[in-house]
């Protein structure tokens, strides 16, 4: 292998250039927001439209819809590099935390929360046939870590680069095999159907055939031009992913409408379990890492990847299993709605926090 080939072959390893929030995701909560008043109006005046969509479907997936999940999910996973897989024993503190806290604790403390917040206490506020709903739109959220948004949360808090990129790949193999009995289990412990076939499908629609056709690509893409060629078509699929994210949140808006006016708090009383769950497994993260001696600049990504979640594959999975109308495809909306403020906030804590992380536990 001559040094041109070496260089080429290092820099394809390499991890991409760390990006900047963009216009979209600075502003996310807010094209969210408008998305809920676009879709409710639109639902409300060509209801027909709306009717056309839902309709579309083949062997329960909606065409319209999976043709947009599809462009929210693959470049997000062309993103990623399963070389980056041989990375993972540097960090092998900070890999370990986060496996722990994304999949032992966030889903089964997010059904707890959940059942508590939804089943029990706000139960008197919302419609009771769709609690259960509710709940399994909230598992589904926490059933698989954040994909994409995490380097960008990475980039922020000054994270290290290889460590978010060994470790997101690690956590995207083990969702290949890991989401589907994991929800499966979670759904039947709530006392919820579970859809298997559905289940499996959404699963092979949405993760294991993504996976693979971004990876072909990628491959394909560096084969061709490196580095540089990939994130040229990264920067222009990125504008293309988040329209078919805020075109399926209008979708969904306009089959909610009805519900949502005439239960007005009901996104107020699903953001409650949302956000306690977001800061306890931030904080668990975060303080294991200290008391086993983890570097900052590996702590501050692993509290953010245990805290983060992969909507746009949540979204995805609640369509599937329980429909565009149903409240968990609603409970899924609400947390790409406090994502980005709330994930913010959780890299402000960790900078801030940073001295006293670096004074030696006692």
């Amino acid at each position: 292998m001559n040094a041109e080939t070496s260089a080429a072959g290092a820099a394809a390893r390499a991890p991409a250039a760390a990006p900047a929030m963009g216009l979209f995701e600075r502003f996310l909560s807010l094209w969210v927001a408008f998305c809920i008043v676009v879709g409710i109006g639109l639902g409300a005046v060509v209801p027909g439209f709306f009717a056309t969509v839902v309709s579309a479907e083949i062997a329960r997936v909606n065409l319209p819809v999976a043709v947009l999940i599809w462009a929210m999910i693959v470049p997000m996973l062309l993103k990623i590099d399963f070389a980056a897989l041989g990375q993972v024993k540097e960090h092998w503190r900070g890999v370990g935390v986060t496996l722990f806290v994304n999949w032992g604790v966030k889903p089964f403390s997010m059904a707890l929360l959940g059942s508590v917040f939804i089943g029990w206490l706000f139960a008197p506020w919302l419609a009771q046939d769709q609690i259960s709903s509710y709940i399994a739109g909230l598992i589904l959220l926490a059933a698989a870590p954040c994909t994409a948004m995490v380097f960008v949360w990475s980039n922020l808090c000054e994270g290290e680069p290889h460590f978010t990129l060994s470790q997101v790949a690690l956590n995207d193999l083990i969702m290949v095999f890991a989401f589907a009995p994991l929800v499966g289990l979670l759904l039947g412990v709530a006392s919820i159907t579970v859809p298997w076939d559905t289940l499996l499908l959404s699963v092979m629609l949405y993760i294991v055939v993504p996976v693979v056709v971004a990876q072909l690509w990628r491959r394909s893409l560096l084969a061709a031009g490196g580095e540089p060629t990939l994130r040229r078509t990264l920067s222009v699929l990125q504008p293309l992913s988040l329209t078919a994210l805020l075109a399926t949140l209008v979708l969904l808006f306009g089959f909610q409408g009805e519900r949502i006016l005439a239960q007005p708090v009901v996104i107020l009383l699903l953001a409650v379990p949302i956000l306690i769950q977001v800061y306890l497994n931030a904080g668990i993260a975060y303080w294991l890492s200290r008391r086993l001696g983890v570097a900052w600049c590996v702590a501050a990504p692993a509290a953010l990847i245990g805290a983060s979640n992969f909507f746009e594959l949540a979204v995805a999975a609640a369509i599937s299993l329980f429909g565009l109308n149903s409240g968990a495809a609603l409970a899924t909306v609400v947390g790409v709605l406090v994502e980005v403020p709330v994930m913010l906030s959780v890299v402000r804590l960790v900078k801030a926090s940073r001295g006293w992380y670096e004074r030696r536990p006692a």
